[in-house]
């Protein structure tokens, strides 16, 4: 499968650890992407992980507001990365019109210097976005409007549901800007408890990806209570069994 990649923050403690051993894993499962978590503090393991294991990373996380954005891109440009996402705003910023646009402004503003580095910025959203209603939608919703267009999007859809929205229905709505998404499964608990394999929870994981055909597929688990390897593994397979 070539539209599937797994975000390492699934396995961060081993990732920690012994990288290349993880990347290795990863590769044996069929991975030939992978989503790295905190690309300025780990690029430097990566660059020569990722060719060493046959693997590519289309997409990072980094925190890109109030940081050193040339130094975060020139890191991505050396990994492949083409997009750089903002995997993490805080709750408090999402409660109304002026924090939002803020934020929207902080990301234009380190759109306007990736294509220096030859990348994109994209945004990753988690509950807390989806929970705030603003002007009777999603804070969200309001905050992808005041994007510039070269901004994509990264649609957590666990934490979109487990914000109050239909996932399905909140891709449909947000269309070519989803750029990836995440799959995931559970309960839906806000903390991260009794997450699953996709297919073996509450979210309508086939509707998900129906929404989104285009979309880059990251598996992710938030945290899992079994073995992570098998836990990704049961994921990779349930795609490949929906998606080939």
């Amino acid at each position: 499968m070539t539209n599937v990649s797994v975000q390492l923050y699934s396995v961060r403690d081993h990732f920690t650890e012994n990288p290349d051993e993880v990347l290795a894993k990863l590769a044996a499962i069929g991975f030939t992407q992978v989503e790295p978590y905190g690309l300025g503090e780990h690029a430097a393991k990566l660059v020569d992980g990722l060719t060493r294991n046959g693997l590519t990373a289309p997409t990072a996380h980094a925190r890109l507001i109030d940081q050193d954005q040339r130094d975060i891109f020139a890191k991505a440009a050396e990994c492949g990365v083409g997009v750089v996402v903002d995997p993490f705003v805080p709750a408090e910023k999402w409660q109304n019109k002026a924090d939002i646009a803020a934020t929207a402004d902080a990301l234009n503003a380190a759109a306007r210097i990736a294509p220096e580095f030859g990348v994109r910025v994209g945004y990753h959203n988690h509950w807390w976005e989806l929970e705030s209603r603003i002007d009777g939608r999603s804070a969200f919703e309001g905050f992808a409007e005041l994007l510039d267009p070269e901004i994509v999007l990264e649609v957590d859809t666990y934490w979109a549901a487990a914000g109050g929205e239909n996932p399905t229905e909140l891709l449909q709505r947000l269309g070519e800007r989803v750029y990836a998404i995440h799959v995931k499964d559970g309960g839906l608990a806000t903390d991260a408890s009794g997450q699953v394999p996709a297919g073996q929870g509450s979210i309508a994981v086939t509707d998900v990806l129906s929404a989104a055909p285009k979309a880059l597929r990251v598996v992710e688990f938030d945290k899992y209570d079994g073995d992570i390897y098998e836990g990704i593994s049961a994921s990779f397979a349930y795609l490949k069994g929906v998606e080939g």
